[in-house]
């Protein structure tokens, strides 16, 4: 499996992209506040609603903390907005549906499964400091114990 090529101290690629609830973000606007993305593979499947619903759960402390979070898959906005409904979710998730900005971030690549090959989502995670720059990453990410992990190094930075 290709991993993620960037680096901490490498510049975060910037991307607009569209949301769920009908809005879109772009990533240099969120400047100067520090910035979580973590990219996932699928709405609505287990692992990734787990990993939402406490990132939505950590949401107040990662404000708290100065700090902007932004889930990110190939799903459709419509698809997002769906997911977010069902679980109650409070974050911005941004529609990847080309899959450049994954790919910009290397987390869009092969994966294998019972011994086949396939192109997926890479779980992953980038802390984003204040200048954009890449603070930490988190690849490939088991989901227990993440969120609180991803915290920790937020508000130590």
């Amino acid at each position: 499996m290709q991993t993620v090529t960037l680096r901490p101290g490498d510049s975060a690629p910037d991307f607009t992209l569209p949301c769920n609830g009908g809005t879109s973000v772009t990533l240099s606007a969120l400047r100067p506040a520090k910035v979580v993305l973590f990219f996932y593979p699928k709405d609505n499947t287990p692992g990734c609603t787990l990993e939402a619903q406490g990132f939505s759960a950590a949401l107040a402390a990662f404000e708290a903390a100065g700090t902007k979070l932004i889930g990110i898959s190939r799903d459709s906005v419509a698809s997002h907005d769906k997911f977010c409904a069902k679980h109650d979710l409070r974050l911005m998730l941004g529609s990847d549906a080309e899959g450049l900005v994954s790919e910009a971030y290397g987390t869009w690549a092969e994966k294998k499964l019972y011994g086949r090959a396939f192109m997926g989502m890479v779980r992953s995670t980038f802390l984003i400091d204040a200048d954009g720059k890449i603070a930490q990453i988190w690849s490939p990410v088991k989901v227990k114990g993440h969120v609180e992990a991803v915290l920790a190094a937020t508000e130590a930075l």
